[in-house]
């Protein structure tokens, strides 16, 4: 799977970044790049390749993992985004080393950019799936719960670990609570206990778990399904249910009536009914 351009035309409500923007989350580029952006027929790939820590959310891949999705975002080529991993892990939680030398140092803040990440994901318009490539602890548990759809490994494993350190599951708790039922997501908290990917799938966290060597063909079915829809549509749908259930019942009917006017009477529209009368597929922007 492979990706990107930066910069590129506004969509509703979400403004293009200009290079400037997205490079000022980048580290220096005498720096080893930690995180890649590669794009390839209209799908970005971002991945994590910090293999020394285990794909570790360090201030540097923190840093480029965002300016990517930024990116990746703005792009006009760009129908879905895969967000996966290098080597044998795909995110180990928060690098450690860091944070203890912070600590020692009076300075500790956490995986900071973690928050600003997670809700770029949540947010954005552009559908994010995720090809968890291997085990995840705590906040790259985050990362698999804010993508849209997830898939993993049906026996690889995943722990939200922070209390067994002295810390707390605070950042990725934002999303985790709106993924996992929360009788579940509390035995999860306060054990700190593993769990294996099928059990994700059962928690809600994982779309999916399947053997590892049917991974690549499930993401590559669901990067296929996205594709299908209007990328408008797409944007329209995910706002829905990320909106729609912390409105009160009558202004979401109204509200809700509002949107659907809307689409029903824009080009994605005509062009989706057209190709349903003419038995043909429609002829999407940038399929």
């Amino acid at each position: 799977m492979q990706f990107l351009i930066i910069g590129g035309p506004e969509r509703p409500g979400h403004p293009a970044l200009s290079h400037d923007a997205a490079a000022r989350h980048r580290y220096s580029p005498a720096m080893a790049e930690l995180v890649h952006l590669e794009t390839a027929n209209g799908v970005a790939t971002i991945t994590l390749d910090s293999p020394h820590n285990r794909n570790a959310l360090s201030r540097q891949l923190q840093s480029e993992l965002l300016g990517h999705l930024e990116a990746a975002i703005a792009s006009p080529e760009v129908r879905v985004i895969v967000l996966t991993a290098t080597g044998t892990v795909f995110c180990s939680g928060a690098d450690l080393k860091e944070q203890r030398e912070a600590n020692v140092a009076g300075a500790a803040t956490g995986p900071a950019a973690l928050g600003a990440i997670l809700e770029t994901i949540w947010n954005s318009p552009t559908p994010v799936v995720g090809r968890i490539n291997g085990p995840a602890r705590a906040g790259g548990l985050g990362l698999i719960a804010a993508c849209d759809i997830s898939v993993g490994i049906e026996d690889t494993t995943f722990a939200i670990t922070e209390v067994r350190i002295g810390v707390i599951p605070a950042i990725i708790s934002v999303v985790l609570l709106r993924k996992i039922p929360l009788t579940t997501i509390t035995e999860l908290f306060l054990t700190g206990e593993a769990f294996t990917g099928s059990d994700a799938a059962r928690y809600g966290l994982l779309n999916a778990a399947v053997p590892a060597d049917e991974l690549d063909d499930t993401v590559t079915r669901y990067v296929a399904s996205i594709r299908q829809g209007a990328p408008g549509a797409l944007a329209g749908a995910k706002r829905l249910i990320r909106e729609v259930p912390s409105m009160e019942l009558h202004h979401a009917f109204e509200e809700t009536a509002r949107r659907s006017a809307a689409h029903f009477a824009s080009e994605e529209a005509r062009e989706g009914m057209t190709a349903f009368a003419e038995k043909r597929p429609p002829r999407w922007p940038n399929s």
